[in-house]
């Protein structure tokens, strides 16, 4: 599994059946982050680059037993 693959969630109890596209993989860890599953808020500090700070959504990362290569 590579990055730009199109794969489907084959595990979990909020995530199965979904589809999307491999962002990243850390096979150190077996895991990969999908676009648009797993979605976690996550709160950040004021940088100068965000001033405001406050709360963002990033790809939370899954088991990569739990995917599957679609086409």
């Amino acid at each position: 599994m590579k990055k730009g693959d199109e794969v489907e969630i084959i595990a979990g109890r909020n995530h199965k059946g979904k589809r999307g596209t491999v962002l990243a993989v850390n096979a150190s860890k077996g895991t990969v982050i999908v676009e648009g599953v797993r979605t976690l808020k996550k709160a950040v500090r004021p940088t100068e680059q965000n001033p405001e700070g406050g709360i963002q959504e990033i790809n939370g990362p899954i088991h990569i037993s739990n995917v599957k290569k679609v086409g």
